[in-house]
């Protein structure tokens, strides 16, 4: 079980080379060895290094640590594991390792100048080289003399959570394969959309509500939004999933539809007037416009309308479905949806405050669930788990005291963030219609002109067909 962090230093060079070569620590210097330096000459010569290239100032080193579950490894193959790293990564760096032996758990620390003696450059490390070459050698090699794989971040902010380490060492390596395998799995085992979101508060994210849904793991900077890029993902087809079969819509047996319309017997639709007159008009012309007939005689404005011709579309359906076809109608629709909108924004406060009140035992609970390894975790001596191991004794005493049966409470979450997902649907949906509503009002006056602008065109065409 290996677990990587990385220190960035802008003092203390010295120290840390002192720290690690520790003769407590490392057996009487037996388990060192030196990249690029000599024994006893390290400091001086990273020193050198810097004032050669005259830069003496800021990031001073990098400390590495690789820790390895206890009895897992020996001292001897942690010291070669180290070596072959530094081998790979960083190249062409003053590098000093050490193996310490004090502790339950064998570890090694790398220490490596910041500026390159080769040409020059400074070392520097994000979050995507840590993830992409740093973690990755680590891991590479632990696989190579079969020891397990476990990848624990300096910050956990910036690098990885406990959650994300946990389901790191049960095979899923990046987060985005990590999301969408822990979202199947809240799927098979939901039973509506509110219990989907409890339990994946429960495998431990964070879960932003608006446009597009998004999770973060906790302790994570930024949200993730799956549904960019699988739209089996969005809040729609995660519906739709829970209540059909995943493999089946994937395998294009069913469909990724979350809600179907009720059966409507056909009725002639009567003659369009207004604003349907009017898109329908202008639907016509753009869809009969060839590509070859622009620019030259197109006008810009016609150009967009052909590139929005899909959000045409349905904002003309959604005037059909709504019977609105005047002014007037739009008004009056506003007014209605504009009312709805403020009796379902009460009840999601409702909800919200109820949830507030509850919002100590929900978020227990979920600590409870996420956190349920961490006894076993510490109690086999794996590092960095003070904090974990403390907010999970924090979890379980808040809900023995609230005398709740945490079955009980599991019910009352689910429902109550089932009611919350579908307010906040609505909400969604009539704020975007009344948007709609805008954009139509505006778009009408342009409508008429591009209109005005394509009959002549069109009578041309027609005249030099005869």
């Amino acid at each position: 079980m290996a677990i990587t962090k990385i220190k960035c230093r802008n003092s203390g060079l010295k120290e840390a080379i002192e720290y690690i070569l520790n003769e407590n620590k490392t057996e009487n210097q037996i388990l060192t060895a030196r990249n690029n330096c000599d024994p006893g000459k390290e400091y001086r010569q990273m020193m050198d290094t810097k004032e050669y290239h005259g830069k003496t100032d800021g990031r001073q080193c990098y400390h590495a640590i690789l820790s390895y579950k206890p009895g897992e490894i020996t001292p001897e193959l942690a010291l070669q594991i180290a070596k072959e790293f530094t081998e790979e990564h960083p190249r062409d760096y003053e590098v000093v390792i050490a193996v310490h032996t004090d502790k339950k758990h064998i570890h090694s620390h790398l220490v490596w100048n910041s500026v390159n003696c080769v040409t020059g450059e400074k070392y520097h490390v994000s979050n995507g080289d840590y993830y992409r070459k740093i973690r990755a050698v680590s891991d590479r090699l632990c696989r190579k003399y079969g020891l397990s794989v476990i990848v624990q971040g300096d910050e956990p902010s910036k690098t990885v959570s406990y959650a994300e380490w946990l389901r790191q060492s049960k095979g899923q390596p990046t987060f985005r394969s990590m999301l969408e395998a822990d979202i199947r799995s809240a799927i098979e085992d939901a039973n509506s959309l509110g219990e989907f979101y409890m339990i994946m508060e429960h495998l431990g994210y964070e879960i932003k509500h608006g446009n597009r849904l998004s999770f973060r793991l906790r302790g994570q900077e930024r949200f993730m939004c799956p549904g960019r890029k699988n739209p089996l993902f969005t809040e729609d087809n995660i519906l739709a999933a829970i209540q059909n079969n995943l493999d089946d819509i994937e395998a294009g047996l069913k469909p990724a539809v979350a809600y179907r319309p009720a059966y409507e017997p056909y009725r002639k639709h009567l003659k369009y007037t207004g604003f349907l007159a009017l898109y329908v008009h202008y639907l016509y012309i753009l869809g009969k416009i060839e590509k070859r007939e622009y620019p030259p005689r197109m006008t810009p404005e016609m150009r967009k309308a052909v590139m929005k011709f899909e959000q045409l579309r349905e904002e003309f359906k959604f005037l059909r479905e709504n019977d609105i076809s005047t002014a007037e109608n739009m008004t009056a629709y506003k007014a209605k949806a504009e009312e709805m909108l403020t009796g379902l924004i009460k009840k999601r406060t409702i909800l919200n405050v109820r949830k507030r009140k509850r919002q100590k035992l929900y978020t227990a609970l979920a600590d409870v669930e996420t956190l349920a390894d961490v006894p076993r975790l510490s109690a086999e001596g794996v590092p960095c788990l003070e904090g974990e191991t403390r907010r999970y004794s924090e979890a379980i005493s808040v809900l023995e005291k609230s005398g709740i049966d945490r079955e009980t409470l599991k019910r009352e979450k689910a429902e109550l963030y089932s009611q919350l997902a579908e307010l906040n649907r609505k909400i969604r949906t009539i704020r975007k219609n009344l948007k709609m509503c805008v954009e139509i009002s505006e778009r009408t006056p342009k409508i008429e002109r591009d209109i005005q602008n394509a009959e002549p065109i069109r009578k041309k065409r027609q005249s030099q067909v005869r």
